[in-house]
């Protein structure tokens, strides 16, 4: 089934998804006459490619993300450095599920895609399953690993026939995006799926 997502503050930027793939892009109430019978989703903000996090070894390797269980111990923030790795030394399989939640939380940041090699098996998986995309590394990194590294690097155009991988962030446009971070996403979607939606 057809399913056309818009954006109100970006009206000229609506997208028809086909299953994995983008089958058509442009303004909303072109795609919508032409395609009455798709299943629309309109969301608030902007509709954008999406970011790449150059940081995926750093954040699903080097990073451990507590289990809300597990407040009263670790907290609820990531964890780094040292404490990281004895978390991952003591049971080294907290690192596929703390991978996962890494992921997760990486998807709540419109992160589609992922710079850096990851070398273990549960990251790998974990990416993989979620359907991030693997890139390269811009060449000057934005400083330190963070879900919300800065500046933000946005991938390129959606284009009709590309994979259907974009996130939308209520901001008013781009610009309001770079001043309030990526924790303004409210979708995203990998592979035609919607795989973050905030509440």
């Amino acid at each position: 089934m057809l399913t056309l997502h818009a954006a109100e503050a970006s009206p000229e930027t609506a997208v028809l998804v086909d299953g994995a793939r983008l089958a058509a892009v442009g303004p909303y109430e072109e795609l919508a006459a032409a395609h009455q019978d798709a299943r629309l989703r309109l969301w608030p903000g902007i509709l954008t490619p999406g970011l790449l996090n150059p940081y995926g070894p750093e954040l699903l390797e080097g990073t451990y993300h507590p289990d809300p269980r597990e407040a009263d111990t670790y907290g609820t923030e990531p964890i780094v450095g040292e404490r990281a790795r004895e978390i991952f030394r003591t049971d080294p399989v907290r690192l596929g599920a703390s991978a996962r939640r890494g992921v997760q939380r990486l998807l709540a940041h419109g992160t589609v895609a992922i710079g850096g090699e990851l070398r273990g098996r549960a990251a790998q998986d974990a990416v993989r399953r979620a359907g991030l995309a693997v890139g390269q590394r811009p060449p000057n990194l934005p400083g330190p690993p963070s879900l919300t590294p800065a500046p933000l690097v946005l991938l390129p155009a959606l284009a009709a026939g590309g994979p259907a991988r974009f996130a939308v962030f209520d901001v008013r446009d781009r610009a309001d995006l770079v001043r309030r971070g990526p924790a303004t996403c409210v979708a995203t979607v990998l592979g035609g799926r919607l795989v973050y939606r905030a509440r």
